[in-house]
C-alpha cells in the first residue's frame, strides 16, 4: 500500500488564462492533451518504526474531450511504477487507473465518487475576486485513496481536506516567467464506518502537505510542483501506518508521434540489420516493436548474450526518440505444470531483465521506461505448437504516443 500521491493532475490537468493580472481562472479548449510525469519518495513506517522506502514513478495523460461554459471534460488515465529507494534499474509497473470528470473554471471537480483518482481534488480553487501577491485564501478540497489491494475495501476512502493558499511572488521556473503559489493543509479526520469496510479498515487519518506550485504566466498553466506530505492512517486493528516523503511533478509536452513515419523508419532499420523475429506496427499507443522467441535459460530471467545483441540493437533504435517514453512487456509461453502466478511472476522478471539491460545502454533514462510483465495472456501463436510457443515467448518494446 503506498500513497500514490499525483496532485499534478489536478493542478496541470488543463489550461489557464489570467482574466487581468491578478485573477486566476482556468479554461479549456476542446482536444487539448498534457502529460504530467510525478516522481515520488515515500518512506513507510508501521506502528512508528521504518519498514521501508520506495521510488514512485506517475505517468498521468489527459485529454480535454468536451467544454460547456466554463467548464471542461478531462479523460485521464494515470500509470504508477516503482522500484526500490536509491535503485538504478528501471521502474515496474504496479497499476493503472482511468478516470473521467468535469472541471469549472475556479478549479471545482464534478467526478463520479467511484473513481480513485485523481488523488487530490478541488485544488488550486481559486476566490472570485483579485489575488495580490501576498493575498491569502482557504477552500475546501477532497482527498481519495484506494484500498483495494491492501484491505479489500472497494469504495475509494474520501476524505475532506480544508487548503490555505498564498500567493507567494513572481519568479523565473527553468526560463520560464511564473506566479509561484503556496498550497497546505492539515487532516484530522475519523473514518465513518460504512458499508463495504472490513474488518481491517481505517478509522482516523491525520497529517499534512505542503506545496509549491509554479503557474506559467504566458502559457497561463502551470507547469510544476513540489510537495512534502506526512500522513498517518490509522486502523481497526490498533496499527497506524505512516507514509511521509516528498514528490515533485512537471508538465511534459510532445509533439504528436508520426507513428506510420516512425515505423516505416525502424522497419529499414531493422532490415538493414537483419535481425530475426523481430517486427514493428504502429498501435493506438505508438509503435511497437515485438521481439519473437527471446530465449532465456530455463525458470531464468538471466537474459543470452544473443538477446543481448538484440536489445543492444534496438536500443540504438531507441536514442533516436530521447523524449519519448518506452514500455517494455514481457510474455510467456503456456505450458503443463505453470499456474498463471508462475507465468506473471517470471514474465515481470523477464520484462524487467529487458528494461534494466535497455537502461545500461544509455538510450534511455529511468523516468522514461517501465517494465510490465503480462504473463501467458494475449497469445499470438498456438501454444500447442513449437512454432506458437516461439511466437508467444516475446518481448514487446512500445514508443509511446504520451
Amino acid at each position: 500500500m503506498t500513497r500514490k500521491l499525483v496532485v499534478l493532475a489536478a493542478l496541470l490537468s488543463v489550461a489557464a488564462v489570467s482574466l487581468s493580472a491578478d485573477v486566476f481562472r482556468f479554461a479549456y479548449i476542446k482536444g487539448e492533451k498534457f502529460r504530467i510525469l510525478s516522481q515520488v519518495h515515500e518512506s513507510v513506517y508501521v506502528n512508528g518504526t521504518f519498514s521501508h522506502d520506495v521510488d514512485i514513478l506517475n505517468k498521468i495523460g489527459i485529454s480535454v474531450t468536451d467544454t460547456r461554459g466554463d467548464a471542461g471534460y478531462h479523460v485521464a488515465d494515470f500509470e504508477a511504477s516503482d522500484r526500490s529507494y536509491g535503485s538504478h534499474s528501471a521502474y515496474e509497473w504496479s497499476d493503472s487507473y482511468a478516470s473521467e470528470y468535469w472541471r469549472d473554471g475556479r478549479g471545482a471537480f464534478t467526478i463520479d465518487p467511484k473513481y480513485f483518482m485523481p488523488v487530490v481534488r478541488n485544488v488550486p480553487f481559486f476566490p472570485e475576486g483579485d489575488i495580490a501577491i501576498g493575498g491569502t485564501w482557504m477552500a475546501k478540497g477532497t482527498e481519495s485513496h484506494d484500498f483495494r489491494a491492501s484491505l479489500g475495501i472497494q469504495d475509494p476512502l474520501q476524505f475532506p481536506i480544508s487548503v490555505n493558499y498564498t500567493y507567494l511572488d513572481n519568479e523565473s521556473r527553468n526560463g520560464v516567467a511564473c506566479a509561484v503559489f503556496a498550497i497546505d493543509y492539515e487532516v484530522f479526520h475519523t473514518v465513518t464506518s460504512r458499508q463495504g469496510m472490513t474488518r481491517v479498515s481505517p478509522t482516523r487519518v491525520t497529517g499534512e502537505s505542503h506545496q509549491k506550485c509554479w503557474w506559467d504566466l504566458a502559457a497561463r498553466r502551470p507547469v510544476s510542483y513540489e510537495e512534502s506530505f506526512d500522513f498517518l492512517f490509522s486502523f481497526t486493528t490498533g496499527t497506524g501506518i505512516e507514509f511521509k516523503g516528498d514528490s515533485t511533478s512537471e508538465l511534459v509536452l510532445s509533439p504528436p508521434l508520426d507513428r506510420s513515419k516512425v515505423a516505416d523508419d525502424i522497419k529499414q532499420q531493422l532490415q538493414s540489420q537483419g535481425l530475426p523475429d523481430v517486427s514493428v506496427q504502429s498501435t493506438e499507443q505508438g509503435v511497437k516493436i515485438t521481439l519473437q522467441n527471446v530465449n532465456f535459460p530455463p525458470d531464468s530471467d538471466q537474459l543470452l548474450p544473443a538477446e543481448q545483441d538484440k536489445l543492444r540493437r534496438i536500443a540504438d533504435i531507441l536514442r533516436k526518440y530521447p523524449d519519448r517514453d518506452v514500455a517494455v512487456e514481457g510474455f510467456t509461453a503456456s505450458a503443463p505444470g505453470y499456474t498463471e502466478d508462475d507465468y506473471r511472476s517470471l514474465s515481470e522478471q523477464r520484462a524487467k531483465a529487458a528494461a534494466d539491460f535497455l537502461l545500461s545502454t544509455g538510450a534511455l533514462t529511468a523516468s522514461h521506461l517501465t517494465a510490465r510483465g503480462m504473463g501467458a495472456t494475449s497469445p499470438i501463436g498456438d501454444n500447442s505448437t513449437e512454432e506458437g510457443r516461439r511466437q508467444n515467448r516475446r518481448v514487446e518494446i512500445t514508443i509511446l504516443e504520451n
